[in-house]
């Protein structure tokens, strides 16, 4: 058998060389700017988000509170008969509602109350309904239209227990 012999390898003429190697891979922390920025976008809309979900939800609990003491009155009449406490309760309903989006509306009397009535887009039969709850008030016992009046006041809060339904006013100034 013949044996192959291999010749001594020459020994290396220069430095010993490292195989190519690859620079740690980055670390996860701390993150660069514009993931912080992304993270700072993402929890001002989270903010803004639930700030906008609790005053909807405020407002629908305090529409359905105003429907639900326009039932009580409704279901009170109904129950005792009286024509003049349904009046003076639905009255003073409308101008609680009223009141929120006008202060002074608690102090108008007739056309500026016809005025802060007709703010809402409501008929003209509706708002005369309206408007002769203010005088069954102060009337002795006489019939009205128990359904009539409460089907109007309801229609008109519908409307106005929606801010964004509210017409401005426009104040008129008379110099003289």
């Amino acid at each position: 058998m013949q044996s192959a012999v291999q010749p001594a390898a020459a020994p290396p003429s220069g430095p010993s060389l490292r195989d190519i190697h690859l620079p740690r891979d980055p670390a996860w922390w701390p993150p660069a700017p514009g993931w912080w920025m992304l993270a700072a976008l993402m929890l001002l809309a989270l903010l803004v988000g639930t700030w906008r979900w609790r005053r909807y939800r405020r407002a629908q609990h305090q529409r359905q509170q105003v429907l639900l003491e326009l039932d009580q009155l409704e279901l009170r009449c109904r129950r005792d008969g009286d024509s003049v406490a349904l009046a003076s309760g639905l009255h003073q309903l409308l101008r609680r509602v009223a009141r929120r989006h006008d202060a002074l509306a608690t102090k108008q009397r007739g056309d500026a109350w016809r005025q802060t009535l007709a703010r809402m887009p409501v008929d003209a039969a509706t708002l005369d309904i309206l408007l002769a709850l203010d005088q069954q008030i102060y009337r002795p016992p006489v019939s009205f239209d128990h359904a009539a009046a409460v089907a109007a006041v309801r229609q008109w809060l519908r409307w106005a227990l929606k801010p964004a339904t509210w017409k401005r006013t426009t104040v008129v100034r008379t110099d003289a």
